[in-house]
């Protein structure tokens, strides 16, 4: 008995619905599959379905022995795949999905540069805020996270980066600059509502020294789960607000805003690439995850350094 095959029509038996139309899909014949998925049950010495004249039906151990077949033929399948790959023009469809502050300032610029490296990978970007993502439904997935992440996914590390204070100089001039943390409580603060929580105290740490971390109560006269409109809002002279540096860093090369409080920073943000539950990666989910990952660092780096005299 040819294991494999089996495997293959036993599991196509199930997505098709019948026999027949297992046998129609595969290009074989009704008595084949039947005696195909027959051989399997004999091999395991179980039944797998349940046959009746109206319908099909898995037993227990065929749910159980599915979801196996169906990972062990995924694996197989990428294998083969990432194998062939080596000899062949790199080609496909990419789908990604990102948060709308990532989709803006790390997928954006990158696209141009990479379709020209990689014309026949046709990039398909959904944009969304979440909290649970379906990363099985994509072949990449952007999460913004604090450095504290443990989340049950596969993933790889893009970059990390720290959240500065930041104010327009209009603002500073108007209300005076913070000396010490407790100062904002007299402070316009704007504020990124994550995932609908409106925190009012706000953890800040310091960037010189291993402190525990400092909880400042302050009373934000904005809330907003958009970052750019938030930066916008800064820039227009309504507050005080955090954001990761490298968003921030062409306003303040060019004195548009001004950091308050250096060192302390509201934290450290790392940017992760979540991945399908599977061994292998096609080879322009690859390529395209080394080519992020390159180029984000070397922005976020070109951003940290560009900043350290601001």
């Amino acid at each position: 008995m040819d294991r494999l095959l089996s495997m293959r029509v036993f599991q196509k038996v199930i997505d098709e619905g019948g026999f027949a139309a297992a046998a129609r899909a595969l290009d074989m014949s009704a008595a084949v599959v039947t005696r195909l998925v027959a051989d399997l049950e004999d091999h395991l010495g179980t039944r797998l379905l349940h046959r009746s004249t109206r319908r099909l039906s898995l037993s227990l151990a065929g749910e159980t022995y599915l979801a196996r077949v169906r990972a062990i033929l995924q694996d197989i399948d990428e294998a083969d795949r990432l194998a062939s790959s080596q000899t062949r023009e790199l080609a496909g469809v990419l789908r990604v999905l990102a948060p709308p502050v990532l989709a803006t300032h790390v997928l954006a610029p990158l696209i141009a540069g990479f379709r020209q490296l990689y014309p026949r990978i046709l990039l398909d970007i959904e944009v969304a805020v979440f909290q649970n993502p379906p990363i099985e439904d994509y072949d990449l997935t952007l999460m913004p996270t604090d450095e504290g992440f443990d989340g049950d996914v596969i993933a790889r590390k893009i970059s990390a980066t720290e959240a500065i204070l930041v104010a327009s100089p209009e603002y500073i001039k108007r209300k005076g600059t913070p000396a010490t943390p407790q100062d904002l409580a007299q402070h316009e603060i704007l504020r990124l509502k994550a995932l609908g929580q409106h925190r009012r105290s706000w953890r800040l740490f310091n960037a010189e020294r291993q402190d525990e971390p400092l909880d400042v109560t302050v009373e934000p006269g904005l809330w907003i789960n958009h970052t750019d409109t938030l930066i916008r809002a800064a820039l227009d002279g309504a507050g005080i607000t955090t954001t990761a540096v490298e968003l921030v860093a062409p306003y303040l090369s060019r004195g548009e805003l001004v950091r308050v409080l250096r060192p302390w920073i509201a934290g450290r943000l790392v940017l992760y690439a979540a991945l399908p539950s599977r061994k292998f990666l096609p080879e322009r989910t690859r390529v395209f995850l080394d080519y992020l990952t390159e180029r984000t660092r070397t922005e976020v780096g070109q951003a940290v350094a560009a900043c350290e005299n601001c």
